[in-house]
């Protein structure tokens, strides 16, 4: 009977799943798929390895799903199409580990009050990560946890890059550069070595471009600075967060416009970046279709603020051997790959048309004085790498 491990990751709506088989040291795709819309159309849908639809079930409009409801048909479908297959452990996705947790742990009950607390820092998605490994440890107790941490890759920043200019009795509450994306950019510095070999040893910048964006600096293959601080709506442009912003605008909000915490809130997370902008879409691909005026600008900002951005840690690593782009507009837009290469030909980028329109790898020129990259990421098969470590070192 062949080992699983589970992999997921819980948002406010939604359970995004994976299973790997664990053959050794190795891990291959069982299947993956998630539950969505738990609060409104709640729908769940699994694939196999091959991207071939297994099972699929609508509860239909205007029904509300808890998440234990959800888990509890994900463990059905798991336990119905498992045959062969014994789970054990679960990795979970955890975004943030504050300054304590810097790699990723066992989970008990000591360890998740302590996670607990850091929910000020992540208020939309503490309390959405945890529940699910409260809920499988009330079912299963006897089942290995391992909580791993968006923000512990970020751990080996140094302390200026972490720090803010606030007084002491603001920082010594927590209040620093976190930085975020850490599981997609631990994967990427672990697939370096063997794809591009001279930007795992060099300096290299990841740009994880996705409906969540940033960029992160690696000095042989270690994080040194990040576009995300101390929450993930700093740093890019996204999909409908805002990015870097004025903190005099909080202030003009609150004073001029009336608004509240909670209403400052939703327009920084949910109704800023592409489709604030835009005024269309948060989807990239839906802009890129587009031949409205507002589309292209919202474009053109995004493309601008990674430029700006790419300088930032370009001066952080004090020069540049590679960029490497990953995520889902990273992995699929050769036109926003090639405008970012483009505005960056400064650097001495020289994109290969024929390259990057195929996807790469590599899509600049042998001759290109800096690299440039597409490495699709994982950010499951890292968690399920951490706990099959963890948990193997448990039973040891």
């Amino acid at each position: 009977m062949a080992d699983v491990i589970l992999v997921l990751n819980a948002g406010s709506s939604s359970i995004k799943f994976s299973a790997f088989d664990v053959q050794g040291k190795a891990l291959s795709l069982v299947t993956h798929g998630q539950v969505e819309g738990l609060f409104s159309s709640p729908r769940f849908v699994a694939f196999n390895a091959n991207g071939e639809k297994t099972g699929e079930h609508a509860w239909g409009d205007g029904v509300k799903l808890e998440h234990a409801e959800a888990i509890a048909h994900l463990g059905a479908f798991l336990r119905g199409h498992g045959a062969g297959h014994h789970l054990i452990g679960v990795g979970h996705r955890v975004v943030h580990g504050g300054a304590h947790f810097t790699k990723p742990v066992l989970t008990s009950p000591e360890v998740l009050d302590a996670l607990d607390k850091l929910t000020p820092l992540a208020p939309l998605h503490q309390p959405h990560n945890l529940k699910p490994i409260r809920i499988i440890a009330e079912r299963n107790p006897g089942l290995p946890q391992v909580a791993c941490f968006d923000t512990a890759f970020h751990a080996t920043q140094n302390p200026l890059a972490q720090a803010f200019a606030l007084p002491e009795s603001i920082t010594k509450n927590g209040v620093r550069r976190y930085g975020f994306h850490g599981l997609s950019y631990e994967y990427i510095a672990s697939a370096l070595p063997e794809i591009a070999p001279d930007a795992a040893r060099g300096r290299t910048v990841v740009a994880h471009l996705g409906n969540g964006a940033s960029l992160c600096a690696l000095a042989a293959g270690k994080s040194v600075a990040s576009t995300m601080g101390f929450t993930a709506v700093d740093g890019l442009m996204m999909g409908t967060r805002c990015g870097n912003l004025d903190p005099g605008v909080i202030l003009y909000l609150l004073d001029e416009l009336g608004m509240n915490a909670r209403e400052i809130e939703d327009l920084l997370y949910r109704g800023s970046g592409l489709l604030g902008v835009s005024g269309i879409s948060g989807d990239m691909r839906a802009l890129l279709a587009s031949h409205d005026e507002r589309a292209r600008f919202a474009i053109d900002l995004y493309v601008y603020r990674i430029g700006r951005e790419l300088g930032s840690m370009s001066a952080a690593l004090q020069g540049l051997d590679a960029v490497v782009f990953t995520a889902g507009i990273g992995e699929h837009s050769k036109e926003i790959r090639q405008r970012v290469c483009e505005q960056a030909a400064w650097w001495g980028i020289e994109l290969d048309a024929q390259a990057n329109a195929s996807g790469g790898p590599r899509i600049s020129t042998a001759a290109s004085k800096v690299s440039a990259w597409v490495i699709p990421t994982n950010e499951e098969l890292m968690i399920a790498r951490h706990a099959l470590t963890l948990i193997e070192g448990a039973s040891a």
